[in-house]
C-alpha cells in the first residue's frame, strides 16, 4: 500500500506507539484525524505536526474509548470531516502491574475495556465502512504477550489474545472484499506503559517501532511482529510444556 497522502485515523494517539505513528505518517502527507482522551496532549501533537509539515494535516477528536456509544457517531464524523477514510488503527492500551498474589477486578475490568472492548467499538465502525467501500485498512496494535498466558500479567494477557482473535476474524471477514487487516505485535517498546519495568530485553525505540509498523501497512503484511525476532522469542516460549511455564517467573 502507498501511504503518501491517505487519510488516516488513529485511536489512541497522545503518546507513545500512537504519537509515533502519527509524526511518520505525517512525513508521508497523510492527514492524520488524532483521537484520544487527554486533549491537551492531542492538541500539542498536533500542533507540533503542523508546524514541521507547514499545513494543517493533524486534526483533533478528544475521546474517550471506554464511552462506546460515542464510537460509531464519531467515526462517521471524522470520515464526513476528511471526505473518507483510508486507514484506521487502533493504539489504545492499558497496562497494569499487579503483585504476584494480586487479583484486581477494577485494574482487571479497565484493560479489558481499553484493550479489548474499545477497538471492537471502533473496528467494527471502520470493518462496517470499508466493507461497503471495498477498500481500506485497519491496523491493531496487539502485543506477544497475546501468544502465552503468562502468570505476571494475567488478564493483560487475555485482553490482547482476545484482540488477535478478533483481527484475525475481521481479516477473514473483509480480506475477500479488498480490506486490509493487520495485527501488530510488538514485544518491549520504550513508551511511559513499561516505564521502571526490568525488562529481558532491551526495549525497542519507539521511533523504530513506529518505523516497522509503517513498513507492515506498506507491505500490506496481515500479521507482524515489531521487532522480527519477537516471532522466534515467542514460537519458543509457546513450545514449553505447561508444567514448566508453571514454574517460570514472567
Amino acid at each position: 500500500m502507498n501511504l503518501t497522502e491517505k487519510k488516516v485515523l488513529i485511536v489512541g494517539a497522545s503518546s507513545g506507539i500512537g504519537a509515533a505513528l502519527a509524526k511518520q505518517l505525517a512525513g508521508k502527507g497523510c492527514a492524520l484525524a488524532l483521537v484520544a482522551r487527554r486533549q491537551e496532549q492531542l492538541e500539542e501533537l498536533a500542533c507540533e505536526i503542523n508546524k514541521i509539515a507547514g499545513r494543517d494535516l493533524a486534526h483533533v477528536y478528544p475521546a474517550d474509548v471506554t464511552d462506546y456509544d460515542q464510537a460509531a457517531p464519531l467515526f462517521d464524523k471524522i470520515c464526513s470531516d476528511f471526505g473518507g477514510m483510508d486507514i484506521v488503527i487502533y493504539a489504545s492500551g492499558v497496562l497494569h502491574q499487579v503483585a504476584a498474589n494480586e487479583y484486581c477486578f477494577a485494574k482487571d475490568k479497565e484493560v479489558l475495556e481499553v484493550n479489548l472492548l474499545g477497538a471492537i467499538a471502533w473496528l467494527n465502525a471502520a470493518a462496517q465502512r470499508f466493507e461497503a467501500a471495498k477498500a481500506g485498512a485497519i491496523v491493531g496494535i496487539s502485543s506477544v504477550a497475546a501468544d502465552r498466558g503468562r502468570r505476571g500479567l494475567p488478564v493483560y494477557n487475555a485482553s490482547k489474545a482476545a484482540l488477535d482473535t478478533y483481527l484475525e476474524a475481521l481479516r477473514n471477514r473483509l480480506g475477500r472484499r479488498g480490506v486490509l487487516v493487520t495485527t501488530i505485535k510488538p514485544g518491549y517498546v520504550a513508551t511511559a506503559m513499561i516505564a521502571g519495568l526490568k525488562t529481558p530485553i532491551p526495549p525497542v525505540p519507539v521511533d523504530d517501532a513506529a518505523a516497522q509498523i509503517v513498513n507492515a501497512i506498506e507491505e500490506n503484511a496481515l500479521v507482524r511482529y515489531v521487532s522480527p525476532k519477537w516471532r522466534w522469542i515467542m514460537l519458543a516460549i509457546k513450545m514449553v510444556p505447561s508444567p514448566i511455564m508453571q514454574r517460570l517467573n514472567f
